[in-house]
């Protein structure tokens, strides 16, 4: 019997890919794989999560429609997670899927990074999410408005890559 999914994660220095790719690539070979990946969202092991995110932004690129089926779980399961790799994954996945969301979809997605802007700390985390929202800030003037006094706090930032992101951001939707 082949090794389940979480085992093949786990492992490794926790900063390394370890065999991701491999389940990648084996994932999107037989798509009923999946909801064994998207399960490791529920590991006990921090790590395997983290190679569970990174997994999950590489098949959305190369096969988002198996993420449709799971937007829902995302939003709630997965959003609930206190774990900064699964909070700026949110976010980019949301930017991906962004078109194929329901507006009660959307409006979900913004508030969950909305909510990850506003009350979280860890550099990635507020990169992603600023990313996202000025995206769709672009054409969502309440958006815009929510988000101008964000980028403004965040511009002062004592970290050069999220005060540069939010000087970029604010200088674009200020046009």
């Amino acid at each position: 019997m082949a090794d389940s999914i979480e085992t093949r994660l786990t492992g490794g220095h926790p900063n390394s890919l370890g065999n991701t790719i491999e389940v990648v690539e084996d994932v999107l070979a037989q798509p009923a794989l999946f909801d064994e990946l998207f399960h490791g969202y529920f590991s006990e092991d921090e790590v395997v999560r983290l190679r569970v995110s990174n997994a999950m932004k590489r098949i959305c690129k190369a096969n988002r429609s198996l993420l449709l089926p799971y937007i829902d779980r995302f939003q709630t399961d997965i959003a609930a997670i206190d774990q900064a790799s699964t909070q700026w994954t949110l976010a980019s996945l949301f930017s991906m899927l962004d078109k194929d969301m329901s507006p009660a979809q959307l409006q979900k997605a913004r508030e969950i990074v909305q909510h990850n802007l506003a009350t979280h700390d860890d550099w990635i985390v507020l990169n992603t999410s600023m990313e996202t929202l000025a995206t769709w800030a672009k054409k969502d003037e309440a958006l815009k408005a929510w988000l101008m006094p964000h980028l403004t706090r965040l511009s002062q930032d004592s970290r050069k890559s999220v005060k540069g992101k939010a000087t970029k951001w604010l200088a674009k939707l200020n046009k």
